[in-house]
């Protein structure tokens, strides 16, 4: 008989490489699967539907909420975000470890849910890296970047409620610790090498 997966729950920032972290690892791995979010954003440059993520409209994810489709929705930056049911039980019931991409407000409600879902705070390795990576964008104005970032330390304010916490200082370095956890090995992470306090500061 095959053995379920398992439920991976992956937090950051905007900036913290959470995204990119999870398609490198589902590459890296075949037992690895990644639960495509529904969301109502306009699709950023080289993002591809369906892949990234499912775009939908306002009235289209409504409809999805109202048919309890999601195994859990928030509303995040002014846009709707959301986790299929019906995909994650698919790759679980597979025998994949599945990742899901989400905020802190959806890691709360999957827990509460699926408390035996493991979750995982990435975080940038200081104030200015996280800076850096939001500018490097290039597609947001000075006040949205602002914004972003008083959004971003409001967001690791949470990180504490996660049952595991890395540092995305060193892309392959972080990999290698998210791959620990999944695999069953969490002794072998990195200690964390960030000034909390720093990161931290309102």
């Amino acid at each position: 008989m095959l053995n379920k997966g398992t439920l991976f729950i992956f937090s950051a920032a905007s900036g913290g490489g959470k995204s990119s972290l999870a398609q490198a690892l589902n590459k890296r791995d075949a037992d690895i699967g990644i639960s495509v979010s529904h969301t109502t954003r306009d699709p950023r440059p080289g993002e591809i539907n369906g892949q990234h993520y499912h775009f939908v409209t306002v009235p289209e994810f409504e409809e999805l909420v109202a048919q309890h489709r999601f195994l859990e929705h928030a509303r995040v930056f002014d846009h709707y975000y959301g986790t299929s049911r019906q995909a994650v039980q698919l790759l679980l019931d597979q025998g994949k470890h599945v990742i899901l991409d989400i905020d802190w407000q959806g890691a709360r409600s999957i827990k509460a849910k699926m408390p035996e879902a493991v979750s995982i705070f990435i975080l940038p390795p200081s104030r200015e890296e996280l800076e850096r990576r939001l500018r490097a964008r290039g597609q947001d104005s000075e006040e949205i970047i602002k914004r972003r970032m008083a959004d971003a330390v409001s967001e690791m304010q949470h990180y504490s409620e996660f049952d595991h916490v890395i540092v995305n200082d060193d892309f392959d370095a972080a990999l290698d610790d998210l791959e620990a956890i999944i695999h069953g090995h969490p002794g072998q992470i990195r200690s964390l090498s960030v000034n909390l306090d720093d990161l931290l500061r309102l």
